[in-house]
């Protein structure tokens, strides 16, 4: 369909009936069928006023979860439709009330109880994504025993580590496993009930079953499943209530072999504000960090993804050396770097032009810059930590032994050389330490590097692996 123009309110019913099709139909396609049938498909196009769109949602529970998760999504579609949307409504038929869903929308609106799980294949946790499957997951180095692991889950039997608990930073796969361990299992076991939410909605639907005194539904649904995969469990850090039903919905699942898969950016030990009860069940099964992307790994991702959307813009053409740069500059998040590769190809289809080193540095001029290396403090305590074959928990613990004490100095000195941090900000992320902590870590590897070369051989190959 050609551009519309204007807002809805310009057509008649018929008219927008086809573009709320239209969007239907893109709906589908880029969100999966499952995604799809369960939360698109239950909403009924109710028309539009203006740039205000109308939907009727069965429950609270699902219009909100829209609101959440798909506004942007569904407005951004409208206008690619030619319909200028800035604000979509639902009514929901069991409380008779209006949520509103547009950027703003907040995590902590009302909805009605939850729904039981008990006798329902199609259970109520988050959508899951259709792209992000074994069979597009590019191994490399960093991510591998990631991988191995997650497949293992996946091909069911006897549970060998439970809980599976992946880690590490932002756009590194640890989403994209947990969907593909969920996608592998229910091809396998169709009758297998699989729920994988974030800690975020384990926390709305315990504080929802509290509110509506409905408890024993939410013990029913996370208890009676054969897979439960909770993204972002450092969220529930310091919610005490909810700390405390997660533990037990835990030992349950484990006493029965059920299988539990968990994910944060951090390793459990090192998560402030969860209990410790907690960390130890944690870290009972396989704990596995997925490291920052290398060269290679970045580079087969872009080749892969170049091969699909080559499938979508055949026309376009990117010249050699445009993928390896992409692969060396963009280096840590593979989200962004997917989606630079995205916006050229794009960007080549539209104007017609093949895709030069000086194109895709123009058309990327703000990714590249945003993406110039910046070290962090967190990166540097894993790293000193590697390399002096110690525990990051060690380094931040009160302990001073020489062999943990001189690593946690030279982590300080190069969180001072490398970073724009404070020296109180240095202090607080090594473990709460006062800043004159800092001052005199910098001083006695300064010191040390003119009369120990073993010292300046450390510093020099850290500083080297940090900034590649």
């Amino acid at each position: 369909m050609d551009c519309l123009g204007g807002s809805l309110r310009e057509f008649g019913d018929n008219m927008t009936t086809v573009v709320w099709a239209s969007v239907q139909n893109r709906l589908r396609n880029d969100l999966g069928a499952d995604a799809f049938k369960n939360w698109i498909e239950p909403l009924v196009f109710e028309g539009a006023t203006g740039a205000v769109a109308t939907f009727r949602a069965p429950t609270g529970f699902l219009g909100n979860w829209v609101s959440r998760n798909y506004s942007d999504k569904i407005q951004s579609l409208f206008g690619e439709f030619g319909v200028n949307i800035t604000r979509v409504e639902f009514v929901t038929v069991a409380m008779k009330a209006t949520v509103a869903l547009a950027p703003e929308a907040k995590a902590d609106a009302h909805s009605q109880s939850p729904m039981r799980a008990t006798g329902s294949k199609s259970l109520p946790g988050s959508p899951l994504d259709s792209r992000f499957t074994f069979d597009n997951f590019v191994v490399g180095k960093p991510n591998e025993l990631a991988h191995a692991a997650a497949r293992r889950v996946s091909e069911g039997g006897p549970v060998t580590f439970n809980p599976l608990f992946l880690y590490g930073g932002v756009g590194l796969g640890k989403t994209h496993l947990m969907h593909a361990i969920a996608w592998d299992t229910k091809r396998r076991n169709p009758d297998a009930k699989v729920l994988y939410l974030s800690a975020e909605q384990f926390m709305y639907r315990f504080v929802q079953a509290l509110r509506f005194k409905d408890t024993m539904s939410f013990k029913e649904l996370f208890r009676s499943v054969d897979l439960l995969m909770v993204d972002d469990v450092q969220f529930i850090a310091g919610k005490d209530s909810t700390q405390d039903e997660f533990f037990h919905t835990f030992n349950a699942l484990v006493d029965q072999n059920k299988q539990i898969v968990i994910s944060a950016d951090r390793a459990p030990g090192e998560i402030d504000g969860l209990e410790e009860r907690i960390k130890s069940r944690l870290q009972w099964g396989l704990v596995v960090d997925l490291h920052p992307t290398d060269y290679e790994l970045r580079l087969g991702i872009l080749q892969t993804k170049a091969e699909m959307q080559a499938k979508h813009y055949p026309e376009v053409k990117i010249l050699d050396g445009v993928i390896e740069f992409l692969a060396h500059r963009i280096s840590t998040n593979v989200r962004v770097l997917e989606g630079a590769l995205t916006r050229l190809y794009a960007f080549a289809s539209l104007v017609g032009r093949e895709v030069t080193m000086d194109v895709a540095q123009e058309c990327l001029a703000d990714i590249l810059r945003a993406s110039d290396r910046k070290v962090t403090v967190d990166e540097i305590i894993r790293k000193v930590a590697d390399h002096y074959n110690i525990r990051m928990t060690d380094i931040l613990s009160p302990k001073r032994a020489r062999a943990v004490a001189r690593p946690r100095q030279v982590g300080m000195f190069l969180a001072k050389t490398l970073t724009s941090k404070s020296l109180p900000e240095i202090g607080r992320r090594f473990g709460g330490r006062d800043h004159t902590t800092v001052i005199h870590a910098v001083k006695k590897i300064e010191e040390l590097r003119s009369v120990d070369n073993q010292i300046a051989e450390d510093v020099e190959l850290l500083r080297r692996m940090l900034e590649a």
